[in-house]
């Protein structure tokens, strides 16, 4: 622990996501090295001990370095971490890439957790789903429904800045870390996502992350890289105009450009949210590949 205070609210989140760990008496969580799911499983580790393991995804959709500070994590906080190969690339349903791709991602990662957890006889298995995680669409959830997956800083009504504030709190090193996503994301629906272009947009968000660039995302459209990044830092693209240029050029883009309305994260579901048929409306949502 260090000096920092947490608000009375927060503390009381705080205790009550350590009760709920506590009731779960083993659990298996998924960790991706992200504020989210260090929380969960620095939590579970404190309360459990050994009855708390951390599973991490290989998988060719993870970004490249994320699962090394991944591991640092891991040991700082002296927790076991079986990592285990996911298949998501085998998977039609996935690599179609339709709005429910996020289903079949989680599927596959959760069925991999399940599987440790009974080879190990735990008793749960959890994810580090937040409070705030409910206001867009999401069908990941749908699998973790599906595989009785625990959600507990959802359960304890725990948000993202509150999330950041226990982790500052605990002393965590990556208590900022900015957000990410799996690199199939990136990604417009129906755009077929194959290992040879997430390893382009990989090698892209490689060059965003060397030129000091930390919140940001780097999307596919066929021949164009469109950037998005923080609005403040739209003129530190331009400074960098043109190694950027160069750089996303070498990985295969004809053309790269800059997104002006910045980062936002969900941005891949506007054609959704505008379309009247859209998967987002609140009594609608569905599977569209079964």
């Amino acid at each position: 622990m260090n000096d920092n205070i947490l608000s009375q609210d927060t503390m009381g989140k705080y205790l009550f996501l350590r009760k709920i760990i506590e009731d779960m008496d083993s659990v298996v969580v998924g960790f991706s090295g992200g504020v989210d799911s260090t929380i969960v499983l620095k939590v579970a580790y404190d309360v459990l001990g050994s009855k708390a393991i951390g599973v991490i995804g290989d998988s060719e959709a993870f970004p490249e370095g994320e699962v090394e500070s991944a591991l640092k994590i891991a040991r700082e906080i002296g927790v076991e971490i079986v990592r285990t190969p996911t298949h998501e690339l085998s998977n039609i349903h996935f690599r179609v890439n339709n709005p429910d791709r996020c289903y079949h991602c989680k599927t596959e990662l959760f069925g991999q957790l399940r599987r440790v957890a009974d080879e190990r006889g735990i008793s749960w298995i959890a994810d580090g789903s937040h409070a705030g995680d409910t206001g867009d669409y999401r069908p990941g959830m749908i699998a973790a429904r599906e595989k009785s997956v625990r959600s507990p800083l959802q359960e304890a009504g725990i948000n993202k800045s509150e999330i950041r504030e226990i982790a500052r709190f605990m002393g965590l090193s990556n208590w900022d870390k900015p957000s990410f996503a799996c690199l199939s994301s990136r990604f417009p629906y129906g755009t077929e996502i194959t290992s040879e272009l997430l390893a382009q947009v990989d090698g892209c968000e490689k060059v965003m992350r060397e030129l000091g660039f930390r919140q940001f995302r780097v999307r596919h459209h066929d021949t164009i890289c469109r950037l998005e990044v923080e609005p403040q830092d739209i003129p530190r693209v331009l400074e960098f105009r043109e190694v950027i240029n160069t750089r996303m050029k070498e990985v295969g883009y004809l053309y790269v450009t800059l997104d002006l309305e910045g980062y936002r994260t969900g941005k891949m579901n506007d054609p959704l949210r505008q379309s009247e048929n859209s998967l987002l409306r609140k009594d609608e949502i569905q599977l569209t590949v079964k």
